[in-house]
């Protein structure tokens, strides 16, 4: 039976994934050996000891310790392209409200309300001071190709709109989606100098950390519509209130708010909606728990950001898996160990991601606790577990 911890709660999409005869699943469990989370905060959680995975329902993975986990041996997954359309969506509809002050104008609709005013009349009146141009024929610089820029550039084209995307990284799998008729540049000063406005779908790491700043805005074309729905921290709040305050920047929506954004002129800020559909957070339960299964069952390994994809077909007796450092002769050390044992090896896959490997081995008979042990020994092994078939 395997324990199954959650810390947030998890769409039962999701939990009917784990099938109650081999899973024990509870926000109270002990000693797990998996855990399930949202946007819980884990930087300083204690790892038990029984810990071998964790899966988070979602794409961003900055609440979870990940460098720790991976000395740890514990394998992090995430769900990326899950909640794609969702965040999708969400983009298509922070265009729009960016481009017409539609947020502003509703408001000033409110106010003439409240302050007893004919409203029929008083818009007509007023209502030029909330023009904003159409999206058809205007640029649209997409700054990371992956599940949700994919599909926001397949849209806008269908818009109308002139569309540049920029991914130094560009996946096959999502190359193969994506709309011919998107102009790919290579360095985001083309994006910066071109479009009339950016959508940012990229990771939050020390490269992309402040990337929108007053050097990469004075770049920009004038009162160019930024939209930021991925990670707060990839652009520099104090210097994008300054390009507001000059009109340099026409209009930034934020996913992510904060005290100085808030009622701050022509930005729009959303309450981290980006992924907040009950259709999206099924999606992301589901995927997470299944690549926790696979895992715990299998030793499979898929979506991980630490370490690698790695696959296998049952061929043996037991499976041996091995997390480790990605330092030279490793796989050599461990298949010495099961030679005098006359350990038969019927598959095997060993692969890298980084400083971190992870090897599966099948063998043709039962892997006794001395081996298991000399394993562990091995200089750069961080984990060793059988399963068996």
């Amino acid at each position: 039976m395997f324990r199954i911890k959650t810390l947030n709660r998890i769409s039962p999409a999701g939990l009917s994934k784990l099938d109650n005869t081999r899973f024990s699943v509870g926000d109270e469990t002990d000693n797990p050996d998996g855990i399930l989370v949202r946007s819980s905060e884990m930087g300083d959680y204690v790892f038990p000891d029984t810990l071998r995975a964790i899966a988070r329902a979602g794409a961003g993975t900055n609440n979870i310790p990940v460098a720790r986990c991976s000395e740890a041996g514990i394998v992090v997954f995430n769900t990326p392209g899950a909640n794609a359309n969702a965040v999708k969506e969400l983009v298509l509809c922070s265009l729009f409200l960016s481009s017409r002050k539609i947020v502003s104008g509703i408001d000033w609709v409110k106010q003439l309300a409240r302050k007893g005013e004919d409203v029929a009349a008083a818009v007509e009146k007023g209502k030029a001071a909330f023009v904003g141009p159409e999206l058809e024929g205007k640029s649209l610089g997409i700054v990371g190709l992956g599940a949700v820029g994919v599909q926001v550039a397949n849209v806008a084209v269908k818009l109308g709109m002139k569309v540049y995307g920029y991914d130094p990284f560009l996946s096959v799998e999502h190359a193969l989606n994506l709309t011919r008729s998107i102009h790919r540049v290579m360095d985001l000063e083309s994006i910066y100098k071109t479009c009339d406005y950016i959508t940012l779908h990229v990771p939050l790491n020390p490269e992309t950390k402040g990337m929108i700043n007053t050097d990469s805005i004075h770049m920009m074309k004038g009162h160019v519509r930024i939209i930021n729905l991925a990670r707060g921290e990839l652009v520099d709040t104090k210097d994008i209130l300054e390009a507001l305050e000059t009109g340099k920047v026409g209009c930034y929506i934020t996913d992510f708010p904060n005290n100085d954004l808030a009622l701050a002129k022509n930005v729009v800020a959303i309450p981290h909606l980006g992924a907040s559909t009950p259709e999206s957070e099924d999606n992301c339960a589901a995927m997470a728990a299944m690549e926790l299964k696979d895992y715990l069952e299998n030793g499979n390994i898929k979506n991980s950001v630490n370490l690698p994809d790695v696959s296998m077909e049952f061929s043996g007796m037991d499976r041996l898996c091995v997390i480790h450092k990605n330092i030279p002769n490793m796989l050599g050390s461990i298949i010495s160990i099961l030679s005098p044992e006359n350990m038969n090896i019927e598959n095997m896959v060993n692969k890298s991601k980084k400083d971190y490997a992870y090897t599966m081995l099948d063998v043709n008979s039962k892997v006794p606790e001395n081996v298991i042990d000399k394993i562990k020994a091995v200089e750069g092994v961080l984990r060793v577990r059988v399963i068996h078939h």
